[in-house]
């Protein structure tokens, strides 16, 4: 009880220092916030009219094409957030600050969980953000508060899968440079599932990778809970994902710090 009791304490302690640090340089979070956003504004008002047309029940106008582009696009800003946490996690590591910490009578697992919860919190409030935003520029949901409640939910989970995974992104990369190019994918990913366009309206090959890559349901569960569009199977697919995501991240980024340790 009392090694968890560290524990939990040191986590907190880290949890401070990493968002006093965000506070202290906010550019690479607003960096991040931006690209959504730009997204979006690119998205609804230069081709919305265009995009929107070509949506099976969609009136021409890009008024209503912000309703079915706005939940790919929020989720877009929790892959964004997965560059944070990558450049973060190298930057303490190539700067030293990993081994001072090693030599420090605190818990070892206080680092990363302070950086996961801390950029966690940070995405979540990036994807208000941007989720303001997009209310602002008519996007307007009818979901009720639980299915508010159940959106939030899965965006939390899914970032927090790519919390993990970025962290051990960040304690692989050789410098804060490549860990800020190797979750890029990450970032874009979302194009190519449901986020802009229907998958049934891409060629056979980019249909299948669409439909089967891990971004797309967590998409349609997001638009069936705010739109109230179908969701099928898509809820317990999506949550697979993440759950899955979540496992294969934090085992990698907890065995990765270890070997470190070892060295």
């Amino acid at each position: 009880m009392a090694t968890l009791s560290y524990a939990a304490r040191d986590s907190r302690t880290m949890l401070r220092r990493n968002l006093k640090k965000a506070l202290r340089y906010p550019s690479l979070t607003l960096t991040v916030v931006i690209m959504p956003i730009a997204m979006l504004l690119l998205f609804n008002y230069v081709f919305g009219s265009a995009l929107g047309t070509g949506i099976s029940g969609m009136p021409t106008g890009s008024g209503d094409y912000i309703d079915y582009l706005a939940p790919g696009i929020i989720l877009m800003a929790a892959t964004s957030g997965a560059l944070t946490t990558a450049i973060s996690v190298c930057a303490d590591k190539t700067e030293g600050i990993v081994n001072r910490f090693r030599t420090m009578p605190i818990s070892r697992a206080s680092f990363l969980t302070g950086h996961v919860v801390g950029s966690v919190i940070q995405t979540m409030a990036s994807i208000a953000l941007v989720t303001g935003v997009a209310l602002l520029m008519g996007f307007r949901p009818s979901a009720t508060p639980v299915e508010w409640l159940a959106a939030i939910g899965l965006l939390a989970l899914l970032t927090l899968a790519l919390t993990w995974l970025s962290a051990g992104i960040g304690l692989v990369a050789k410098n804060v440079e490549t860990a800020s190019n190797i979750p890029m994918p990450l970032t874009f990913l979302p194009f190519l599932g449901s986020a802009i366009v229907p998958t049934e309206s891409m060629p056979a090959g980019l249909r299948w990778f669409a439909e089967y890559q891990p971004f797309t349901p967590i998409i349609e569960t997001l638009r069936g809970l705010w739109l109230g569009t179908g969701i099928g199977s898509s809820a317990v697919i999506a949550l697979a994902w993440c759950a899955g995501l979540s496992l294969v991240g934090y085992l990698w980024a907890r065995r990765t710090f270890k070997t470190g340790a070892k060295r």
